[in-house]
């Protein structure tokens, strides 16, 4: 186990110290310049579309696809996990608070990239079965002709399934376990049960269920973390300006922030601002494609230009809030005097201020960001599932995933993660490939996207609807 935790250990350090900082970041520049920056001409029409379309009771799911805000909602179910707490206080702790603004510069790139997938994924999703299926498996496998592209899909699917719906899910009902015994003294391994018996109702609803949940679930977590965040940064609004400046500072000058005895610089704040800020909205992971695929809507960049709300939502709102709760309740220490890690951090800011409710509070979030992340990384190992073997191996599936729900919530999972992060990585490579060898009909797309929409503007509201039948 040494061997083979070193041998993680060593892959990790190479993929996300150096390799995926470069591709991710690299192909988000490339598109975004290539596209002329979409994510900054269609922002205003991703936001009406996304708050325009929430809905707690909308139109019902089935397997010809999901409404547009269903398949943000499972995108999102996804991209919101215990990275949102765990990961933003790794990235101070390890990169100072500059690593919060390459945080925000990775994320305003792979708003970019995520544009291209969902496109992609919209694109080149099929119909099997009466079931509508897409993600990159199948973009990949268009992207490259012959016996090459098939392997390459195949291998993004087997990693799919092993990085998200077992590995993954194991160390998200372990946070869950852990979060509970902390608050509440329960078993961990009662949490994994309740937790398991929970998610195999839905997984067993199919996508109907799915969607259900999670257009129900995100809204309202998103909601009561939102609330709770902005209590803690008011209560300690004196400390807003300062935590700025520790951003915009500690970004180039990390040493002016920090003091020497930290020994964090420049590239150590990038490093871990661009790193945690990928792992945690997942644009160029080739994760929530697989959601925007089922979404019902007109043209492929229509659900393109949502999907990119998914990263804002992760990145700009939930994890920047937990940097200002860590940040202005003045919980976070440098130079090895740091007591405090991962969710301790922003779990005391909250105490901070509510006391013991506030660890109660982080329990409840940390039940929904980790519940919500299950179901939806289930679902994209589902896809792949189906993809690889077809429907006859869909229960099979759903019931290993309880059962490592359950083992997950009882072990000591450090090399558990670290196998999740190696297996996340990994996916990144063969879906990056398929981006880039489609960058020129997305580009295509984009503008044919753009020329509908300037014919449909000058049409009087009858000839516009009956232009878009």
């Amino acid at each position: 186990m040494e061997i083979v935790s070193q041998i993680v250990e060593y892959v990790n350090g190479f993929l996300w110290d150096y390799a995926l900082l470069i591709l991710l970041c690299g192909t988000g520049i490339y598109f975004t310049v290539r596209l002329k920056f979409v994510q900054v001409r269609k922002f205003k029409d991703g936001f009406k579309r996304t708050f325009g379309g929430i809905r707690l009771k909308g139109e019902k799911a089935d397997g010809s696809g999901m409404s547009s805000f269903q398949s943000l909602a499972t995108a999102v179910a996804a991209q919101v996990g215990t990275g949102n707490l765990a990961g933003a206080a790794t990235a101070l702790i390890a990169g100072g608070p500059g690593a919060i603004f390459w945080m925000w510069v990775s994320a305003f790139f792979g708003m970019a990239t995520i544009f291209v997938e969902a496109t992609l994924a919209q694109k080149f999703r099929v119909q099997r079965q009466g079931e509508t299926l897409g993600g990159p498996s199948f973009y990949i496998k268009q992207a490259f002709k012959g016996k090459f592209g098939k392997v390459l899909a195949a291998v993004f699917s087997v990693l799919t399934i092993l990085a998200l719906g077992f590995i993954g899910n194991m160390v998200q009902s372990n946070s869950i376990g852990d979060a509970f015994h902390t608050a509440f003294g329960i078993d961990p391994l009662i949490i994994g049960i309740v937790v398991a018996v929970a998610a195999g109702i839905i997984f067993l609803g199919g996508v109907k269920r799915i969607a259900s949940v999670t257009e129900k679930m995100v809204p309202v977590m998103a909601l009561i973390y939102i609330v709770g965040s902005l209590v803690i940064v008011i209560a300690n609004y004196r400390n807003i300006p300062e935590a700025f400046r520790q951003i915009f500072v500690g970004a180039f000058a990390p040493q002016a922030v920090v003091g020497g005895a930290a020994g964090i610089g420049v590239q150590q704040a990038m490093r871990f601002g661009v790193a945690r800020g990928l792992f945690s909205n997942e644009a160029g992971m080739g994760s929530t494609p697989h959601a925007h695929a089922l979404a019902k809507v007109k043209h492929p960049c229509d659900q393109g230009i949502v999907a990119m709300m998914g990263v804002f939502i992760d990145t700009f709102v939930i994890l920047t809030l937990t940097a200002l709760v860590v940040l202005t309740s003045g919980v976070l220490s440098y130079g090895g005097d740091n007591k405090l890690d991962g969710v301790a951090l922003p779990q005391a800011g909250f105490e901070s201020v509510f006391g013991y409710f506030g660890v109660i509070f982080i329990a409840i979030c940390m039940f929904f960001f980790a519940f919500s992340t299950i179901i939806g990384w289930y679902f994209f190992g589902e896809t792949n599932v189906k993809y690889l073997f077809g429907k006859k191996a869909v229960k099979i599936y759903a019931l290993l995933v309880v059962g490592f729900i359950v083992l997950g919530s009882t072990l000591k999972v450090d090399l558990v993660w670290s196998m999740a992060d190696m297996f996340n990585g990994l996916m990144v490579l063969p879906n990056l490939l398929g981006l880039l060898a489609l960058s020129g009909l997305v580009a295509r797309l984009l503008k044919d996207y753009d020329r509908s929409r300037k014919s449909t503007k000058g049409l009087s509201g009858i000839a516009a609807r009956e232009n878009d039948k």
